[in-house]
């Protein structure tokens, strides 16, 4: 079910533009005692996202401490507080804030507008006003686009294939302001199935368990879990309730989540650490198109499966480009 393989050529070029990147890095804080400061700023809870963005930069041959700063805040799902630790971040006067999630990236925009910014990533650019253009943004916002958007009718044909039976699913969003719009996607797209969909918010974390218990009660079959930065605890609640459960982030299964759909997520960050280092060098983020992934993963989850008590059809388990057992 993979998507948009890149092809083999680009290994060889990624290799030779991170090894000009790294020389190009250290020449230009040679002689220099100001190192790079970059603001990140999580949505939800942030620690795998720093240390992806930690590892990216060091294979662009930064050296945190040295030559870079990175400033850390996170939301830990509480979007609430997403205005005052952008605030922060901007009072330390960065060279470029990562902002990671819609949620992120709207309070960064309010927060300043010459600044670079680099989404990393956003499900709706241009309708959320982040940009003018994929090919030319026109402000200081640029970055990674999702696609999630555009994957909620392929999710729902797959929940058609290992639940044929299924007539009423619950949507799980969160106060995340693309959701509405995604939500009338998943509606629309169930509906042309003969599926019925609810939505249910789960404004913060702790709010996880009753928004279950109101699924449960309402009949819902099957939930699918709206894109959003990881939420730690909803496979093991949703396991709690015995409610079947997907979602558009893939690392959920290795989570313990059943299945899940979608671009590869570390992927995405570490795209989104190319943007920073094009930035540092100059570019100009009015300029630099919005990139959109290329390469997706069926992902299942064997072992939740069976504690669901779920038979996966084998023409199922074919389509899944990554299986745990």
């Amino acid at each position: 079910m993979q998507e948009g393989v890149v092809p083999r050529f680009l290994t060889r070029r990624t290799f030779v533009t991170m090894s000009c990147s790294a020389a190009i890095a250290a020449a230009a804080n040679a002689g220099t005692s100001k190192p790079w400061r970059v603001g990140l700023v999580t949505s939800g809870k942030g620690d795998h996202v720093l240390g992806w963005f930690r590892d990216a930069f060091k294979a662009r041959g930064y050296q945190e401490g040295k030559d870079l700063i990175i400033e850390f805040r996170e939301a830990n799902g509480r979007y609430s507080l997403l205005p005052n630790l952008v605030a922060e971040l901007v009072a330390l006067k960065p060279d470029v804030i990562i902002a990671e999630a819609t949620p992120a990236i709207a309070a960064a925009q309010r927060a300043t507008s010459t600044i670079p910014i680099v989404m990393a990533p956003s499900t709706d650019p241009i309708g959320s006003g982040f940009v003018k253009s994929f090919a030319k943004p026109g402000g200081n916002i640029t970055g990674i686009a999702n696609m999630f958007g555009d994957l909620t009718a392929k999710m729902l044909d797959v929940i058609r294939l290992l639940f044929p039976k299924v007539r009423k699913i619950g949507v799980l969003a969160s106060n995340n302001p693309t959701h509405m719009a995604t939500f009338e996607a998943a509606a629309k797209a169930a509906g042309s199935i003969g599926v019925s969909a609810q939505r249910f918010v789960a404004a913060n974390p702790e709010d996880l368990d009753k928004t279950f218990a109101a699924m449960q009660a309402a009949d819902c079959e099957v939930v699918y879990v709206l894109a959003d930065p990881i939420r730690p605890a909803l496979p093991s609640i949703a396991l709690k309730y015995m409610m079947p459960t997907v979602y558009q982030i893939t690392s959920y299964p290795d989570r313990g989540g059943l299945m899940a759909y979608g671009p590869k997520i570390e992927a995405l960050f570490v795209l989104a650490a190319d943007y920073v280092d094009r930035i540092l060098k100059g570019a100009n983020p009015a300029d630099l198109p919005v990139e959109q992934p290329t390469k997706f993963e069926f992902v299942i989850n064997l072992q939740t499966a069976r504690a669901l008590h779920l038979a996966v059809p084998e023409r199922v388990l074919l389509l899944a480009d990554r299986v745990i057992e």
